[in-house]
């Protein structure tokens, strides 16, 4: 197929894809795919906040572009059930409600999610399977296997009124003998020889050279050091990999141990798993958490959430003494079976620190092969490119940096500058007849989740935050005559996390002595004398603790009149 070097017509552009999140980030992956009368929205993911986001819980995109076209929003297909694609679903549903096509794991996981939220009776699931294919509008979506470090992950082959869209989702290069372990590579190569219009693939790894660790080579390591273990074993692990909680489940088998599932999210993903025939679990083999002092140390395995560090997880809970029912032991071994997520490296090295502490000896992936990503790395990108052949290429799921290099990867397997498209959130990507370019681009955003609150939290309130956290607070309280302005009460002081209470007194009172003044000069007669004696309040006293102790604490004046 020949390549057209020159844009498409802005005019005439039956098929837009606009990244709404997860294309220069890790996590919030959402996608848009857009003819003229139809939306569909390709996951719908969160990510956790960063260090300066204090106090939020969780981010997800921002839905004001699906808000604003919500009458032309068909439906939301998800890849896989990992947090970074599903996690926001329950935020969108509130928004608009539309149906989900979702494999049955994934499904399985959202609903239990949406039932939590109260929104499962008005929410429509349909369940697809790979090698199946829907009709959204004009677009005709078939799901292909995929292998990632999760049960039932596929990716997408869209036919669109512009051609073929091969969209990779999370995956790597597998041919396991597990029925979630292998990707379709056949199935790709058949899309290719057919004529592929654009390739959008999963970058995350694209730094990396070779190929991903085989999980069998993981699995030999893992049944390693449960033969080598006196104790028992501790496994913390995603709740969603199924294939590493099936190859733990055969481990304990072959080394008589019994099984233990600790932690909300791995019981919910185990029962799923199980209903759908995705794991098998022998008969004897699970006990509840209360038996395990019933059976010898050595007989004992526990799968736990808290690969991350979470602070409210099972293994956060036992690191800290404060799990009801699990104390480390002597003998006890600890397995992190995940990889350190960025971001999340300090929590994670505090709860080692304390398992070590505790008597128990870890294992993680800075000194053994215990875990392997779920990515593919460069020889497996390049595979799929090989595979697919596509006239444009498009890097999605990564930081920039990951898109770039994935994009350099295309360049170097002999793509022209003008079929690398490297998109960023927000970039509207353009298909016609004419061929492929980035058009437009619009502005997104992120959502703070705090609480109950969504979006309530925005720049302002974190850099208020921030001041709190760096430098505290000092509340001013005065009650002052309406007529006269003459001070009847105060000003009283009050500080917290600014500095000791036993270094503060002749601070604060040299700080009564700054607002005295600025009382004593203000005009009684002003209408707007309290709001402008606030604010000079504020500001004098910022100024004075800044020159004085260089802190700059957020100031609260609370001023009465009577």
């Amino acid at each position: 197929m020949s390549i057209i070097s020159h844009p498409p017509d802005p005019c005439k552009c039956p098929v837009k894809i606009i990244p709404l999140g997860g294309l220069g980030e890790i996590g919030l992956n959402m996608m848009v795919f857009e003819t003229s009368d139809t939306i569909m929205v390709v996951d719908c993911g969160l990510m956790f906040p960063e260090d300066y986001m204090l106090g939020v819980d969780i981010v997800i995109p921002d839905f004001e572009y699906i808000k604003a076209h919500h009458e032309k929003v068909k439906a939301i297909i998800l890849t896989h059930s990992h947090e970074d694609h599903i996690g926001a679903v329950p935020y969108l549903l509130k928004e608009i409600n539309v149906p989900i096509y979702a494999t049955p794991f994934t499904l399985g996981l959202v609903r239990h999610k949406l039932e939590e939220r109260e929104l499962l009776a008005k929410s429509k699931l349909v369940e697809v399977r790979a090698g199946q294919s829907i009709n959204i509008g004009p677009f005709a979506v078939e799901f292909i296997q995929v292998c990632h470090s999760v049960a039932d992950g596929v990716g997408l082959a869209i036919n669109t009124p512009a051609g073929l869209i091969v969209h990779t989702g999370d995956f790597k290069i597998s041919h396991g003998a597990e029925p979630f372990a292998a990707t379709d590579t056949a199935r790709f190569a058949q899309l290719g020889s057919e004529g592929v219009l654009a390739l959008l693939s999963d970058s995350t790894n694209a730094e990396k050279e070779g190929y991903t660790v085989s999980e069998q080579e993981i699995g030999n390591t893992l049944a390693d050091i449960v033969a080598n273990s006196p104790g028992r074993i501790l496994v913390a692990v995603f709740a969603s990999n199924i294939p590493r909680i099936a190859q733990i489940i055969a481990i304990a088998k072959k080394t008589g141990r019994k099984i233990v599932f600790n932690g909300r999210s791995i019981e919910i993903s185990v029962r799923i798993a199980v209903e759908l025939g995705l794991l098998t679990l022998p008969q004897g083999m699970e006990i509840a958490l209360s038996d395990i002092g019933d059976y010898p140390e050595d007989q004992i395995v526990i799968v736990t959430t808290g690969s991350q560090g979470e602070p409210m997880s099972a293994l956060a809970r036992i690191a800290t003494r404060t799990h009801k029912q699990l104390r480390i032991q002597k003998n006890d071994t600890v397995i992190l079976s995940s990889k350190f997520i960025p971001g999340n490296e300090k929590a994670i090295t505090s709860i080692i620190n304390r398992l070590y502490r505790l008597g128990a000896e870890v294992i993680y992936e800075k000194i053994s092969q215990i875990h392997v990503s779920g990515h593919a790395f460069r020889e497996e990108l390049k595979l799929m490119m090989q595979l697919v052949r596509p006239r444009y290429f498009i890097p999605i799921h990564g930081e920039y940096r990951h898109l770039v290099h994935h994009a350099r990867l295309a360049k170097s397997m002999g793509m022209t500058k003008e079929q690398v498209l490297l998109a960023e959130n927000g970039d509207v990507v353009c298909f016609s007849p004419d061929g492929g370019a980035i058009l437009d681009s619009m502005d997104t955003g992120r959502t703070l989740v705090d609480g109950k609150g969504v979006g309530d939290v925005g720049r302002s309130v974190l850099r208020e935050r921030r001041v709190l956290s760096e430098h505290g607070i000092v509340i001013v309280t005065m009650i002052i005559d309406a007529d006269t302005g003459v001070v009847m009460h105060g000003p009283e002081l009050t500080s917290k996390g600014f500095v000791f209470e036993i270094e503060k007194g002749h601070l604060l009172q040299d700080a009564q002595c700054v607002i005295l003044d600025l009382v004593e000069e203000a005009n009684p007669n002003d209408p707007d004398r309290l709001p402008k004696l606030k604010k000079e309040i504020s500001q004098a006293l910022r100024q004075y603790f800044g020159f004085v102790i260089q802190r700059r604490p957020m100031i609260l004046p609370i001023i009465v009149e009577v």
